[in-house]
């Protein structure tokens, strides 16, 4: 429980948060939709008040190293928790090292149901090794072990990527695993690619956004209804003369021997979904697993045994059977400030509303007391069409709640940087950028009117670069000899800023190595409170004890 603080006195307004998402910093100006944006308030803040630059990838979000680029997920739990928790891939690559994912009670299960049964064992995600979502490397492992455990059949569902890697290096992929499938294959193990298309096509839907897309998936992946070709590689060269999407739009695809599909799901089968990665995978697990499910007609259901690399809603339970535990993230900010009786207030869109509430305490999907959520509804278009998205709107409710004086501390989350940054569309990205600092524009005196603070900072990079690169160079494209568009995230720091008008603040910003998980120790200390032993340390020091 948090103790009060004879050091930092408690600010008499709100305390406000802003996570300008995908918002990362970059002195490079080509392809940099953040520098080349009009946002006047994001300067003036940058020039008039505290700020620093955190990391919000690699270790310091709990990730393997720091060649690995940060995400929503992972940011919101450093954010939420000021913690650093073993996260993702770095949990599955430690369950995979010390060979405990394959001596747990979920992999045994997928195992001796394959071998009981002579049936097959399918693996369904993200192709690529992106580290954002999945890793092609689990995948591999888990079918060597399959192969070495004595399981007859493998097939693959891949969900091509173009999103945390390059927007057209599906073949980049495809080709070289195809070589390492030939050298399993033998007269006991058969393994085939089966199925596949763009991750924002089919399947990967989040927070109920497109159901649609999982109906998609559905068909291609269990039923075998699709558009067919005879290899993956047949199927991308074919989709990429055909139209002019990028790798995560390309349509779904069946691949058939003898006018057959090759690996369609089936009763007694076994089925693993291999992201780490939880928002895009409820979605999917919740149509192999729910009784009375109607968001589809799936027209039929196979009675399988469904596992999940992680389990992806520790509430809820989905799926119910899980490989990797998920990190036990206890001792939350949200918790603490509930426990002193200070109301709460979060506010997104739908494609961030999870990360301002569920990642944000700690992979928890119920509401501690006190706090209240808003979710406004996400556009159902392609955002670079309309790259404000619904910041306006999310800019309204959280005004009124400011206004309210019911709340003391209050998170929202701006998508813009990070979904529109992922379309590729250099100046859609600007426009999404401005739309924030527009909306920043209209917080801030409010903020001052109420004798409030507030923190504007971001949960990882994306909108800084939007131009693919090699050795530093920016990438062109043969064909249009415009540059390559890049559509990940990124390894740049992010912002953090204390707005801060009152005349005695009391306390400085530390000069440090900081990250994202040092937010919450600066929040509470702002607030009045000690932050908790276990806790990285606050970004702000006493000045005086006024």
């Amino acid at each position: 429980m948090l103790k009060k603080s004879s050091e930092f006195k408690e600010i008499q307004g709100p305390l406000l948060l802003i996570v300008m998402d995908g918002v990362g910093l970059s002195d490079k100006k080509e392809g940099n939709a953040v520098a080349a944006a009009n946002a006047p308030t994001l300067r003036m803040l940058m020039d008039k008040y505290p700020h620093t630059t955190i990391k919000a990838h690699g270790v310091a979000v709990g990730l393997p190293g720091d060649e690995d680029m940060g995400n929503s997920e992972v940011g919101h739990n450093a954010l939420g928790s000021g913690q650093i928790y073993s996260q993702g891939a770095k949990l599955v690559f430690e369950a995979i090292e010390k060979k405990t994912i394959f001596s747990g009670k979920t992999w045994l299960k997928l195992k001796d149901n394959c071998i009981k049964h002579n049936s097959t064992i399918h693996f369904i995600g993200l192709f690529s090794d992106g580290n954002v979502h999945s890793n092609i490397a689990h995948l591999k492992a888990m079918l060597e072990q399959a192969k070495a455990e004595g399981l007859k059949k493998a097939r693959m569902h891949i969900l091509l990527d173009g999103r945390d890697v390059g927007e057209t290096s599906a073949l980049e992929y495809v080709e070289p695993f195809e070589e390492y499938l030939d050298t399993l294959r033998c007269k006991s193990f058969d393994v085939e690619i089966a199925s596949g298309g763009g991750r924002m096509n089919i399947t990967m839907d989040r927070y109920e956004a497109d159901w649609d897309m999982v109906r998609k998936g559905w068909e291609i992946h269990v039923l075998g209804k699709g558009r067919t070709f005879s290899s993956a590689k047949e199927a991308i060269e074919t989709y990429r003369a055909e139209t002019d999407v990028v790798d995560q739009f390309l349509p779904g695809f069946v691949i058939t021997k003898d006018n057959k599909p090759v690996g369609t799901i089936e009763d007694n089968d076994s089925v693993i979904f291999y992201n780490f990665r939880g928002d895009r995978a409820i979605e999917i697990s919740r149509a192999f697993e729910e009784k009375n499910f109607d968001k589809f007609d799936r027209v039929r259901v196979p009675n399988v045994i469904y596992a999940g690399m992680l389990e992806y809603d520790g509430d809820l339970h989905i799926p119910k059977n899980y490989l990797v535990s998920p990190p036990d993230i206890k001792n939350t900010l949200g918790e603490n400030l509930s426990k002193k009786g200070i109301k709460q207030f979060a506010i997104s869109e739908t494609q961030k509303f999870g990360h301002v509430t569920y990642f944000w305490n700690g992979n928890n999907s119920a509401k501690f007391e006190g706090e209240t959520y808003v979710e406004i509804p996400s556009d159902k278009i392609p955002f670079e069409q309309r790259p404000w998205m619904q910041c306006a709107l999310i800019t309204d409710k959280l005004l009124e709640a400011l206004k309210s004086g019911e709340y003391k501390f209050l998170r929202m989350n701006f998508p813009n940087g990070d979904m529109v940054g992922h379309t590729g569309s250099f100046d859609a990205a600007v426009i999404g950028v401005e739309s924030v600092d527009l909306c920043l524009a209209r917080m801030l005196p409010v903020v001052d009117r109420l004798n409030g603070v507030a923190i504007i900072t971001a949960d990882h990079g994306n909108a800084e670069e939007m131009y693919e690169t090699k050795k530093g160079i920016i990438s062109i494209d043969r064909k249009t000899g415009k540059p390559v568009p890049k559509t990940s995230h990124t390894l740049n720091k992010v912002p953090f800023i204390i707005y801060d008008n009152r005349k005695d603040k009391g306390y400085t910003l530390k000069e440090g190595d900081f990250g994202l998980a040092n937010v919450a120790a600066t929040v509470v200390n702002l607030l009045g409170y000690v932050a908790p032993e276990t806790w990285e340390e606050s970004m702000i020091e006493e000045v005086y004890n006024g």
